[in-house]
């Protein structure tokens, strides 16, 4: 088996169809074929089940394709070295809408005065979309605070993290400095979209008490989230860290929930198969001397 098998057999998962798959390569379709037999033929598995016209992978194809795309990626970064394009070298980094609002920036300044020659591109997502970059290798690292569920992706801890529960000044809240759990049943609340490490810790904390949520508004924007509840459209939970200001400057008021704690972990998140290269080592070490400086 070649690099040029694993190409080919990505780009069937990628497209679901050979002759797409071929067209994209700029291959004939019998060529696509006879590489997916090959493969199947020198492993003595099946690679793809075909049915309605349709192609699924089998349990073998979808083994191969957790390696196949970081083989060959991390073949093509081997290549781009080896051929001098590798001196001003890019890093894909993915963080959180809370990361990337609240720290991102000065991170990236910082790394980038100590590293002129690594560029960065940042994609800016919730905890569920970066887990699934970098499964599929379009990620070289992330940094999240929401939980990783699949057991590929590497978890390096840096910085802690709290939630608090906030409300605007003419809520019936604002009057208080804790409630109970029970007194958030009825209340409107103004919450992230699904796959928000945010929303996640939220949800199943109340999950557990059986303490259904009434959901007003679902934002993705933490801005959008803050100015709604500043105009007193409902609750929020969010990152202490993203409401510090309007907190001090008496915008919002967070409220204590009586038994609850809501502590959390910003990490750094890789695959197990991902290549470390220098540039990427340097950017892992570059994290937990920033967020313990600050």
């Amino acid at each position: 088996m070649t690099i040029r098998h694993l190409e080919v057999f990505i780009a069937v998962c990628d497209y679901g169809k050979m002759s797409t798959a071929a067209e994209k390569l700029f291959m004939a379709q019998p060529s696509v074929s006879q590489a997916i037999a090959e493969i199947e033929k020198q492993y003595g598995v099946r690679l793809f089940e075909r049915l309605s016209g349709k192609l699924y992978l089998t349990e073998a194809g979808e083994n191969l394709l957790k390696y196949a795309r970081h083989i060959v990626d991390s073949f093509n970064e081997m290549e781009e070295q080896l051929m001098d394009k590798g001196k001003n070298v890019t890093l894909k980094i993915g963080a959180t809408i809370t990361v990337g609002t609240c720290v991102l920036n000065e991170l990236l300044n910082k790394f980038q005065d100590r590293n002129p020659h690594i560029k960065t591109q940042i994609f800016v997502q919730n905890t569920g979309a970066i887990e699934d970059m970098l499964l599929k290798n379009s990620l070289d690292i992330g940094i999240v605070e929401g939980q990783i569920k699949n057991p590929d992706i590497v978890i390096t801890p840096i910085i802690p993290d709290e939630l608090v529960l906030v409300c605007s000044n003419s809520h019936d809240f604002s009057r208080l400095d804790a409630v109970d759990p029970k007194d958030l049943r009825h209340q409107d609340f103004i919450l992230r979209e699904e796959g928000s490490g945010t929303r996640e810790l939220f949800e199943n904390s109340m999950e557990d008490l059986g303490i259904p949520l009434k959901m007003k508004w679902i934002c993705n924007n933490s801005e959008a989230i803050k100015n709604a509840v500043m105009g007193g459209q409902g609750l929020t939970v969010i990152s202490r860290m993203l409401v510090e200001k309007e907190l001090a400057e008496k915008k919002l008021h967070a409220v204590k929930i009586n038994g609850m704690k809501f502590s959390r972990t910003f990490n750094l998140v890789y695959h197990k198969n991902k290549y470390l290269s220098d540039s990427l080592k340097n950017f892992m070490a570059a994290c937990p001397s920033f967020f313990s400086h600050g």
